[in-house]
């Protein structure tokens, strides 16, 4: 027996929809750095809608939104595969499983149109936070840094950029942007949705109002930097290379900078220095050396032990000319099964391999923020404390006039995590007005102004050191005084909203009385 017609353009819709979900979410994945074209999240997110189709089955969506969110962090996620297959393999179904659960949630109907945006969005949203204090890489924000959207971040941040991208995808790929009542009377038969065309309105508004709103001002006074990268191969481990090795080429570097160029602060990346305790060390008389020279203070990154060697704590310090350490910022956020591994003891029973982690990392408790000796305030967030806006803000609302990120790539092969990185440094200066130094021993160091442009980047693995004169700025954007909680609050509102109204809807249209014959 032979199929139909009918059953065979069935089977092709079956197999075409998945393909189309996952053609999505690679597109979305390709998005980001270091691919980078920004059209296409938009491009996805498109493609996902159409998959979708107005009103697809349970199984669908949930099948549809799992493969749309599992092939985007696959892609965007792939350096994971040098550190732990394992933790690659489960961070794509449990990031693919926020989408499914999205895609279930969301209304459909004509109500999808916004419905579904906001949805997308939460899961992001979600993804910053949960599990493990949350992942955000390979987020949709970043992928929109070289994009016209950009601006937006200084009105509410990633989570508004992520969801203008959900939202023009959706509506551009939903029903009909709208017919206007008007058009119905000369058109009685037209149908849409106004819906696409109020959200349309809605993100033409933001991008306008993006660009008037306020976003900082300057001092009047300027830091002068030497941001030192020491260079080295990529792809290392602190097993692989001694830390004295490390710590060597960052006091090479610094020796070649000029004392004549009068600067203000030297800064050097994360956990440059590895010593059991730093103050009265050799490494430290080494520092001071180089600060006395330079006459400027040096910001270097230490890792001290904790809990008589049980434990260790990664941190930022100041070290003056005289030898003085005046300032001290311990970080807040570690990296889950990279500083720290959640859930440690079951791991353990069960025999996963974690001698690649050893000690435990200390979490600090206080503010993002460090002062120079001659009081200037600047917001320091520790490598991956980067990637959350919430750490920036912190040190911003607590008067900080630029912001520095020291940084450790040096355990990644490639450069995924690393443009990622420099993509978020951009958002993070937008969102908060302030300029940013990112320092990383091997790549990418980076000078990067107020609009979230990239002044200065060196190259992965040389050994150079950028000079430039930074703008201190106070005043704050819309996002730092808001932060994430309104945003996330609109689309909940959203949410809930289009699925009380399509559910309104659908339970009107079963209640209208049989048409007479």
């Amino acid at each position: 027996m032979t199929d139909s017609p009918a059953d065979r353009a069935s089977i092709r819709d079956r197999l075409a929809r998945p393909a189309l979900a996952l053609a999505a979410g690679t597109l979305v994945g390709l998005s980001m750095p270091p691919w980078g074209f920004w059209p296409l999240a938009i491009i996805g997110v498109i493609l996902f809608e159409v998959a979708l189709g107005a009103n697809p089955s349970r199984r669908d969506r949930m099948l549809l939104g799992f493969l749309f969110g599992a092939s985007w962090t696959y892609l965007g996620m792939f350096w994971m595969i040098q550190l732990t297959m394992p933790g690659y393999f489960i961070a794509g179904l449990v990031y693919g499983g926020y989408h499914l659960l999205a895609a279930l949630i969301a209304p459909s109907g004509n109500w999808r149109v916004i419905g579904r945006p906001a949805a997308h969005t939460l899961a992001e949203a979600l993804r910053f936070s949960f599990p493990f204090g949350g992942v955000p890489l390979a987020s949709l924000g970043m992928s929109q840094v070289d994009g016209p959207f950009m601006g937006t971040a200084r009105i509410g941040g990633v989570i508004l950029i992520t969801w203008i991208v959900m939202q023009l995808g959706f509506a551009l790929a939903g029903p009909a942007p709208g017919v206007p009542g008007f058009a119905r009377r000369f058109r009685p038969g037209a149908s849409g949705a106004p819906h696409g065309a109020i959200a349309f309105l809605l993100i033409v508004l933001l991008v306008v109002v993006a660009a008037v709103a306020p976003r900082g001002a300057t001092t009047g006074e300027t830091l002068r930097v030497a941001a030192v990268q020491g260079g080295g191969k990529q792809g290392t481990s602190a097993l692989d290379v001694p830390s004295i090795e490390v710590t060597n080429r960052h006091l090479d570097a610094t020796r070649l900078i000029d004392p004549d160029l009068d600067l203000d602060l030297i800064i050097w990346p994360e956990n440059t220095i590895d010593t059991p305790v730093f103050a009265g060390s050799t490494i430290h008389d080494a520092i001071t050396v180089e600060a006395a020279r330079l006459g400027a203070p040096i910001a270097v990154g230490i890792t001290e032990e904790r809990n008589e060697g049980t434990r260790r704590i990664n941190s930022q310090v100041i070290v003056t000319p005289d030898g003085d350490i005046t300032a001290r910022y311990d970080k807040v956020r570690r990296v889950p099964f990279g500083e720290y591994v959640p859930l440690r003891g079951l791991l353990e029973a069960v025999g996963a391999p974690l001698d690649q982690i050893g000690r435990d990392a200390v979490a600090g408790t206080g503010p993002a923020y460090i002062d120079l000796p001659d009081g200037t305030r600047l917001s320091v967030v520790i490598s991956w404390e980067i990637f959350f806006a919430g750490r920036v803000r912190e040190g911003v609302k607590e008067g900080a006039e630029a912001i520095l990120n020291p940084t450790n790539g040096a355990s990644y092969t490639g450069t995924i995590v690393q443009t990622q990185q420099v993509a978020s440094s951009r958002l993070r200066a937008v969102e908060t007005g302030r300029w940013v130094v990112q320092t990383a021993p091997t790549g990418f160091s980076a000078v990067i102004d107020s609009d979230g442009k990239v002044l200065q980047r060196t190259a992965v693995s040389e050994q150079k050191v950028l000079i430039d004169e930074i703008e201190l700025r106070d005043g704050n954007t819309w996002y730092t005084n808001i932060g994430d909680g309104p945003i996330i609050f609109a689309l909940l509102l959203t949410l809930a909203a289009s699925i009380w109204f399509s559910s309104d809807r659908r339970n009107r249209a079963g209640a209208q009385p049989p048409a007479s014959a």
